[in-house]
């Protein structure tokens, strides 16, 4: 089915954009500029499953996200709003069949998108051109297909997504390493460099280089380099493991080339995790701001009331972005205008007087904006949730009892409240995965290590991960984790899964507990 392309919005919408970017303007927002398309619900489900880019190349679970949507709709269980493009020019899909107080709504919140796209640091790496980066993705991939085979480019590629999570998320922002150049010759040559001199006079070199200082120098360099073992490789823990595939692994250069496309699109996308609960409750607070403030007809306020909320409402044992997000920035505001912060606030004890301070110092609206340059979700809630907040939204943790087998609540303690939070919101709640070890036991072999953070690995999930790298790799695969409180070593060398405990065991003994792939 082909999507329908239309930059000429009906009348009543372009007049609804223009107010409504005139407000968002007035409001000190600052966003590219924003094309809307009108699609009906099939048209907007077809994209939501391509993930907002609809030339994005072909792959069946793509098909599989569109006949989850599409029937949800259908059945009356989701309904997709809007949808908007970290792009620039800004893509955002409107429904067709929305009221238009909906519309309203849909737009003033795009446009909070819109500026937190262009502004939040975590988004200052990404592509701005990405739509046309996808349009070119899809065209290589579907010319790989041609030539080599849609079933062989699409099972490729199922390993590839299956590891697209094993990035290094900070990686964009942090130097790492250093770019190594195919033109430096001189890399590598340090080995035959002479012990160290200082400068100076020919006359007075004796003196200040004693040659038997130098002499004994170099000999002690020269054993250093026989007693010194093979370099690590890689040199540090590697954990961007894709990046380590693409450099290291036996890849055709077709794999090559789509290995790099999964890659750059993870990476694409990463930031979009990394501030959900920024980013929507950002875009939240400027559509009920613009709404309630400045769009709102007297007729529309009932529908409006009921649409907003329908969006903040949390459901039983779940965390709502939207919810959560914006009352976290309305609560920052009204810190920061009375202010209710600083070594003097934190020093004060006494409930009356706290709960009375008001120093009338008008800073909110400016401290969220800066809350939005620089933060991401772990910063936000590390910095700015307080016990009082916890306490006024009465949240709690909670965590699943396998002897009746239900979720009950764990804690109401602000301090164990936050730390659940800030390990489900690190790295998206996955495990951090590195490259330890290139050629382990000497022989080629891939020894990746697990940081463990008192949560196990599931083991069917493990061990299809390391099926996959063992896939580009070639080589047996070997992930260190801890299952049950026991360092454990998960192996599988192309026919055999193997699991066995490390402690006390040599990691060069023969593997135990086999099983077929």
């Amino acid at each position: 089915m082909s999507i329908v392309n239309n930059h000429d919005l009906p009348a009543d919408l372009r007049a609804i954009q223009v107010e409504t970017e005139g407000y968002a303007r007035a409001y000190g927002l600052d966003f590219y500029e924003c094309i809307f398309e009108v699609c009906d619900y099939d048209e907007i489900s077809m994209i939501a499953a391509f993930g907002g880019f609809p030339t994005r190349y072909p792959h069946w679970r793509f098909g599989m996200e569109y006949q989850q949507l599409s029937k949800g709709y259908r059945y009356g269980l989701q309904k997709i709003y809007e949808m908007v493009i970290n792009n620039d020019p800004c893509y955002a899909y409107l429904l067709r069949c929305n009221q238009l107080v909906d519309q309203k709504l849909v737009m003033a919140h795009v446009y909070g998108h819109n500026d937190f796209f262009k502004n939040n640091i975590w988004f200052s790496q990404t592509n701005r051109k990405m739509m046309d980066e996808t349009a070119n993705h899809g065209s290589r991939i579907r010319s790989y297909m041609e030539r080599f085979g849609e079933d062989e480019v699409e099972s490729f590629i199922d390993s590839c997504l299956s590891l697209e999570n094993l990035i290094d998320v900070y990686s964009p922002h942090i130097k790492r390493r250093e770019a190594v150049s195919r033109y430096d010759f001189e890399e590598g040559r340090d080995d035959d460099a002479g012990p160290s001199k200082f400068q100076s006079k020919s006359y007075m070199d004796d003196f200040i280089n004693p040659r038997d200082v130098l002499k004994e120098e170099r000999r002690a360099r020269e054993e250093e380099r026989r007693n010194a073992g093979p370099a690590s490789f890689p040199e540090r823990p590697e954990r961007d493991v894709l990046l380590f595939l693409l450099e290291h692994a036996p890849l055709k250069p077709w794999q090559h080339d789509v290995l790099a496309i999964i890659r750059e699109e993870a990476y694409y996308f990463a930031p979009q995790g990394q501030t959900k609960i920024m980013n929507e409750g950002w875009a939240s607070y400027w559509h009920s701001t613009m709404m309630t403030q400045k769009l709102l007809d007297s007729s529309e306020v009932l529908d409006y009331a009921d649409h907003h909320s329908g969006t903040m409402a949390t459901q039983p044992g779940r965390l709502n972005p939207y919810k959560l997000g914006i009352e976290l920035l309305r609560d920052v505001e009204e810190r920061w205008n009375k202010g209710q912060f600083g070594a003097e606030w934190e020093e004060c004890d006494d409930y009356e007087e706290k709960r009375r301070w008001d120093k009338q110092l008008g800073l909110g609206r400016r401290k969220i904006f800066e809350v939005r340059r620089i933060h991401n979700d772990v910063t936000f809630i590390d910095t700015f949730l307080t016990q009082d907040f916890c306490k006024r939204y009465n949240l709690f943790s909670y965590k699943h009892n396998d002897q009746n087998d239900l979720y009950e609540i764990e804690s109401r303690e602000f301090k164990k409240i936050k730390e659940r939070l800030l390990f489900n919101l690190t790295n998206f709640g996955q495990p951090i995965i590195r490259v330890k070890d290139g050629n382990y036991r000497n022989r080629g072999e891939m020894y990746l290590t697990q940081e463990h953070f008192g949560v196990d690995l599931r083991l069917d999930y493990a061990q299809d991960t390391i099926r996959h790298l063992h896939r580009l790799w070639t080589r047996p695969v070997h992930l260190e984790t801890t299952v049950d409180g026991r360092p454990t070593l998960l192996s599988f060398d192309g026919t055999d899964h193997s699991i066995r405990p490390l402690g006390g065991v040599p990691h060069d003994a023969e593997p135990k507990d086999r099983r077929r792939a």
